[in-house]
């Protein structure tokens, strides 16, 4: 076998259906169409989302109040996590955070809350902190450093 004696096999290629070729052919009249109704018609086109008659999704699904396209979502990290995950003395930055999966989301910002306590001296660098969580960290002997907001932008 070379190339010169390849061959697809029985059956694979066919020829193409030509519709609206009279009635010998099987496929004249409505040429394939069907009888009557917008599917028939030439020109037509199916609107976006149309299910057939059903009540389309985005019709069924309810809506209800406000949702802002512009709404910032932050990641939560609080202290009693810090203080368990980290050592004293320890650089607590966004990379850190996503490298220990404290934080899953990769383009997400990053703030720190104040439930639980803190005894350990952090230096911590994030992109907003409540005030809580900043008194918190500089009684501890810590650091506070807020990130600005164009490193991470917005949610996944």
């Amino acid at each position: 076998m070379d190339l010169s004696n390849l061959h697809p096999p029985e059956g694979a290629r066919r020829k193409r259906k030509r519709v609206g070729r009279g009635e010998g052919s099987g496929t004249g009249v409505t040429a394939g169409r069907g009888h009557k109704g917008a599917k028939s018609r030439s020109g037509f086109k199916r609107k976006r989302g149309f299910e057939g008659g059903q009540m389309p999704l985005h019709r069924r699904v309810p809506k209800r109040g406000f949702h802002n396209p512009f709404r910032v979502e932050y990641a939560v990290v609080n202290l009693d996590t810090l203080a368990a995950r980290f050592d004293d003395g320890a650089e607590v930055t966004p990379e850190l955070l996503r490298a220990r999966r404290i934080v899953r989301r990769s383009r997400v910002l990053i703030k720190v809350l104040g439930r639980g306590e803190l005894s350990k001296r952090l230096t911590v660098r994030a992109h907003r902190f409540s005030a809580a969580a900043s008194q918190a960290i500089a009684a501890a002997g810590g650091q506070v450093e807020v990130l600005a907001a164009t490193s991470g932008s917005q949610s996944d």
